[in-house]
């Protein structure tokens, strides 16, 4: 696993982490100008629940105050920790109804674009939807199967994450929309997914399972759901399966270039 150059920051006893005005601002700025890109292209459930969460614009809201509106919609938490975690430590705390959050902030240099995941990323991305009962349900059926898998499966479950909850569109009345948190925290590719440049395919769990991803580019292909219930509808199926018959299937082959050594 590779190390982060950035630093979680450590709360105190009542779970207060001490952010500098640059970090503040740097939040403001994210904030700020994310939501313009997104308010036309965001799915209604993701709006909703970044209106549930009503998240400060002029500071970095602390995890107590995520907790109080996640516990009561949902029954979830946030959880602190460090920039990146283990495979294992990521699936025990999904099947704790537990989002892990890392508690820095991106430089104003990595302001458009951040590998590892951010305060930012974790906390605008991903939490307004799991105030979804039918996304946190997923989520949570998502941890649990995780956790019990073999290493080999969870390669194929991390595609499956990558293509949903990560970089996942799904069509509404009002048309397609976003609701996968990468997305929703990258200005870029809120515009571009949406376009007529990369693919777009209609979601079904093992052919995501199966297409390979790089996580440093624009996605050359999105899986669309129906609907978000569609996510829903797959907690109660047998995925592990699902997992069993892409592993048997195989990769298809990459929609991108090789990275550059």
């Amino acid at each position: 696993m590779k190390a982060s150059q950035y630093v979680a920051r450590q709360p105190d006893a009542n779970g207060f982490i001490d952010y500098s005005e640059v970090e503040h601002r740097t939040w403001q700025t994210l904030i700020e100008r994310q939501l313009k890109v997104i308010k036309p292209s965001a799915c209604q459930d993701y709006l909703d629940g970044i209106d549930k969460l009503a998240l400060p614009h002029d500071r970095i809201p602390q995890l107590p105050d995520i907790n109080r509106v996640l516990q009561a919609a949902t029954g979830w938490q946030v959880a602190q920790v460090p920039a990146l975690i283990p495979f294992q430590r990521f699936f025990e705390l999904l099947a704790n109804k537990q989002f892990p959050v890392a508690t820095f902030i991106r430089t104003e240099a990595d302001l458009d674009y951040l590998q590892e995941p951010d305060i930012f990323h974790e906390i605008f991305g991903h939490c307004p939807l799991l105030t979804n009962s039918w996304f946190a349900e997923f989520t949570h059926t998502y941890g649990r199967l995780g956790l019990a898998a073999s290493p080999q499966e969870r390669v194929f479950l991390a595609r499956l994450y990558w293509m949903t909850i990560e970089f996942g569109l799904v069509d509404t009345p009002a048309g397609r929309r976003i609701y996968g948190g990468g997305i929703l925290s990258s200005p870029r590719e809120a515009v571009y997914c949406l376009s007529d440049e990369p693919e777009h395919q209609p979601f079904d769990p093992v052919e995501a399972m199966r297409t390979p991803y790089r996580i440093d580019i624009l996605q050359p292909l999105y899986f669309v759901l129906p609907d978000l219930q569609r996510l829903f509808a797959l907690a109660q199926q047998d995925i592990m399966s699902l997992v069993h018959q892409a592993m048997a299937l195989g990769l298809h082959a990459p929609k991108f270039p090789p990275k550059a050594a």
